[in-house]
């Protein structure tokens, strides 16, 4: 292996140059993968590695920043300002690459997704990828069973109302429970309550 030779105070010091380098990130790295990001439609591939890397980087900065040696003023200033832009950086290229993966999601559930766009997310953003998936699923499931259920009697018998005024919640005759309702909210309700509420005035139906 290739190694880096540090002489210092007449030491040798001798590091494997891969170890050497492995968690250095730069206020530069963290710039061009927050651009490429920023210009491409596609999710970019980053190192697997980069939040724990951006994670150490601001670490360092900030432990830089809070010195207090007026002799390094303007080095201190020149690092926070650093600092400041590379957590508005960051933040942005995680944005961005969470709205790129709400995409891929939609995209998904209709066609399925490429395997280049999946190896691209770090693992954090496969298990949100995953997460999502599932969700768009136990949804459709549940939309297949009401389109299936023969619900057209209930929703039939069923009127939609806006409410004039509060009501707290309440239950049918049957046991179940409603509201409570707000001024102004909608609600569809069983036609005999509405019609109770319809002849009291307290809400007005919008099936004219």
């Amino acid at each position: 292996f290739s190694i880096l030779f540090l002489f210092y105070s007449g030491t040798t010091i001798i590091k494997k140059k891969s170890e050497f380098f492995s968690s250095m990130i730069t206020y530069k790295d963290i710039y061009e993968a927050a651009k490429k990001e920023r210009y491409s439609e596609k999710l970019q591939p980053i190192p697997k590695s980069f939040v724990k890397d951006v994670s150490k980087y601001l670490k360092d900065k900030k432990a830089a920043a809070s010195k207090d040696e007026d002799v390094f003023s303007d080095v201190l200033l020149k690092t926070k300002k650093q600092l400041e832009n590379a957590v508005t950086l960051f933040q942005e290229l995680l944005r961005r690459r969470r709205k790129k993966i709400l995409s891929l999601v939609l995209i998904a559930s209709e066609t399925g997704i490429s395997k280049l766009d999946f190896n691209n997310m770090l693992l954090v953003e496969k298990n949100l990828f995953e997460e999502l998936m599932k969700c768009i699923e136990i949804s459709d499931k549940k939309l297949n069973e009401l389109l299936n259920s023969g619900n057209d009697e209930e929703i039939q018998n069923n009127v939609l109302v806006v409410f004039l005024e509060d009501v707290n919640e309440f239950k049918s005759s049957e046991g179940e429970k409603y509201g409570p309702y707000s001024i102004g909210q909608f609600s569809n309700l069983p036609k005999e309550i509405a019609q109770i509420f319809l002849a009291d005035k307290i809400v007005e139906s919008m099936e004219k």
